[in-house]
Formats: C-alpha cells, sequence, structure tokens
C-alpha cells in the first residue's frame, strides 16, 4: 500500500523498477484520470495502472521515447501520445532514488548578456541542467527592488537598480542535481575579473564585465531560490514580469519539444542571431492539446502530418520566440529552409532545419508560413497563452 487510496503493484523479482503517480486529463469525459506509472531502466518498458478502478491499464510494454531523465515529479511525459502530469512519487524507493539530489533554482540572463543568451544557454544543457521555464522580461524597478530588498541599504544598490531595469533579462527555472551549486559553480565568482582568473571557463568570466554586469544570477540558497522563482513564475495568483513582444515588424518562431529535449536551444538561438535577425521575445510554453490544434488549425486538413505535428508540439515544453527583422516573415522563413529537413539538407544545407531537423514533423522549429500570420502567430503565444 502507497500514499492514501493509491494500489500499489509489488513486484515479485528484484528487477530494479521507478514508481510515480501521474494524472491525465481525459478530453472526452472532462475528468482528471490518475494512474500509477511503473519504469523498468533495464529495457525501458512501462507499465500502468488505474488508481480508481484498481486494474491495469497497460500492460508492460517497451517504450523508447521515455527515459529516466525525463522522469520527475512536476514534469509532464507522454506515454502513448497520453500527456501525464507526474504528481508525486508510487513509493519510499522512488522518492529516495530519484528524489533525493533534484532540486529547482532560479537563473536570470542580465542586460549586459542578452546577446549571448544562447551559449550560456547551451552552457546550462552542457552542465546536465535542465531548463524548465523561461521567459524574457523587462524588469520594472518595483520588481528589481522587491527582488533586491537585501541590498537595499548598501553602496552599489541604486547601479544595480538601474542596470537591471536598462533592458531585458532572460529569467530561467533550472532543474538538476543540486543545481544550485551546480548553476553557482558554472556562472563563477560575482565579480567577472576575479572569474577569469579563477574560473576562466565559467559564464562571468566569458561573459561579464565587472561585479555588477557579470552577466548572470544564480539563488544562493533553496531558500532564496523557492522566494526568486515565485517573483518570476507566479505558482498562484498574480504575474511576475511581463514578456518583451512588440507585436510589429515580426515573425513568430517554435523550437520545437524534440530540440528541446536534444539541447538544441542554445545552438539554435546562436544560429538565429548570428543570421542577423533580432529575438524581441522569448518564452517556455508547455502546450496543451487543444492549444496545439488551435495553433496549427491553418494545417488541419492541408498537410498530412497535422496529427503528428500536433502530437509533437504537446509533447514536452517547447520555446516561442518573436523575431524581428526586415520583412521578417519572408526572410526568417527562407532561413528556416524547407519543411522537410531531407530535402533542405540537400537544396539548402546551410538552414535550421537542415542542420537541426529530422524530419518532416521533428524538424527543430515551427515559422510563420503566411506573411500576414506572424503578428498573429506571436500574438496567440504571447498575449493569449501568456494573457
Amino acid at each position: 500500500q502507497g500514499a492514501p487510496g493509491v494500489f500499489i503493484i509489488t513486484s515479485t523479482s528484484q528487477e530494479e523498477r521507478f514508481s510515480f503517480l501521474a494524472e491525465w486529463y481525459d478530453p472526452n469525459a472532462a475528468l482528471l484520470r490518475r494512474y500509477q506509472l511503473l519504469f523498468y531502466p533495464k529495457d525501458g518498458s512501462v507499465e500502468m495502472f488505474d488508481v480508481k478502478n484498481q486494474r491495469t491499464f497497460l500492460r508492460r510494454t517497451k517504450y523508447d521515447e521515455l527515459c529516466q531523465e525525463d522522469l520527475f515529479v512536476g514534469n509532464r511525459v507522454i506515454v502513448f501520445s497520453r500527456q501525464l502530469e507526474l504528481i508525486g512519487y508510487g513509493d519510499q524507493y522512488t522518492a529516495g532514488k530519484m528524489g533525493s539530489k533534484k532540486e529547482r533554482t532560479l537563473a536570470i540572463i542580465k542586460p549586459d548578456a542578452l546577446i549571448k543568451m544562447g551559449d550560456i544557454i547551451q552552457m546550462i544543457y552542457d552542465a546536465g541542467l535542465m531548463i524548465i521555464k523561461a521567459k524574457m522580461s523587462k524588469v520594472s524597478w518595483k520588481e528589481a527592488m522587491d527582488f533586491y530588498a537585501e541590498h537595499q541599504s548598501k553602496s552599489f544598490f541604486n547601479n544595480l537598480m538601474q542596470f537591471m531595469t536598462s533592458g531585458p533579462v532572460v529569467a530561467m527555472e533550472i532543474m538538476g542535481d543540486e543545481a544550485v551549486a551546480a548553476w553557482r559553480r558554472l556562472l563563477g565568482p560575482t565579480d567577472s575579473s576575479v572569474a577569469r582568473n579563477e574560473a576562466p571557463n565559467s559564464v562571468r568570466a566569458k561573459f561579464g564585465t565587472d561585479g555588477t554586469k557579470n552577466a548572470g544570477h544564480g539563488s544562493d540558497s533553496l531558500a532564496s531560490a523557492a522566494r526568486e522563482l515565485e517573483l518570476f513564475f507566479p505558482s498562484t495568483t498574480g504575474r511576475g514580469p511581463s514578456n518583451t513582444a512588440r507585436f510589429t515588424d515580426c515573425t513568430c518562431c517554435v523550437i520545437k519539444p524534440h530540440a528541446i529535449a536534444e539541447a538544441l536551444t542554445g545552438k539554435i538561438l546562436n544560429a538565429i542571431g548570428e543570421a542577423g535577425f533580432e529575438i524581441s521575445a522569448l518564452q517556455m510554453f508547455t502546450m496543451d492539446r487543444a492549444n496545439a490544434e488551435e495553433f496549427f488549425e491553418v494545417y488541419k486538413g492541408v498537410v498530412a502530418e497535422y496529427t503528428s505535428m500536433v502530437a509533437e508540439l504537446c509533447s514536452g515544453p517547447c520555446m516561442a520566440l518573436e523575431i524581428r527583422g526586415t520583412e521578417a516573415p519572408r526572410t526568417f522563413r527562407e532561413f528556416c529552409g524547407p519543411a522537410d529537413p531531407e530535402i533542405a539538407r540537400h537544396l539548402r544545407p546551410d538552414t535550421l532545419r537542415a542542420i537541426f531537423g529530422k524530419s518532416k514533423v521533428q524538424n527543430a522549429v515551427h515559422c510563420t508560413d503566411l506573411p500576414e500570420d506572424g503578428i498573429l502567430e506571436v500574438q496567440y503565444f504571447f498575449k493569449i497563452l501568456d494573457g
């Protein structure tokens, strides 16, 4: 017996397996259904039990799309096209093995390093950390004062306020083993010149200038992380700092979930910047099926891959970007290349999809097809979903 009302299956063999409580929203019945999800790392198989009806829902089946790294409380995973929210551990063994070292922390890319966000995001992934949430924001004076309340009496406070409100920042929720310490290690010493001597490969050594313009911020403890995350990504009421979308001369780009899972985000952002486009807004979203269907409405009945495109878009977090540049919808679409990466590799080998795409559905990025839809698609993410 596990948590109250949870039907726990015990294995007769000693084979290692992990147990989670998961919820799935059944759109047909408009109900939340609860399951016990079992994962067997030895062969990557999964098994599911219906908690309410106390019966097998899915017999043990090999499922390569799920890996052990995806399994943590709070994550959403896809199992045979059902989007499951992992809401708890199913047994003590799993909680002990999977829950102990996982932490969440806040990372901020400061205004001085915004141009280097692709490199910094890539460093985060290369360090084995995961980005769960991300948002480009313009911080108001009041928000900056709340954030840095403990420094209010210090001599550098006014300079810090002016700097942090001088341009957009990218705030991220980072998760991983001992994430608080891991991200601070990656950032390096507070003073960028000290960092260049003591930790030459750190973020601040590479991209910072001094002790204030030092490229990034990291929470200094789990308690600070919880407080600071709440300011940028409120879990209950209220909203964090607003997004930076401008809704003019723009087009929409969405980095697809498979590309985020493959840690290509930083490389894609770099490629966009190097091609001369401005990323004027950025935010991670985890789409539900209804939103994905609505967003791809124009392709319904037009492209054969419509159903697969919808499934891909809600298979994990995606990252929406507002892209600005001369004739942005047309020029950016050319830069993305043909929808089929195989064709792109033959005809336009320098395009995003040729370099990062895998298949017609998993082709790294979505971009606005029709020039008149550019602003509409940007509004869908940055006005409707972020409303």
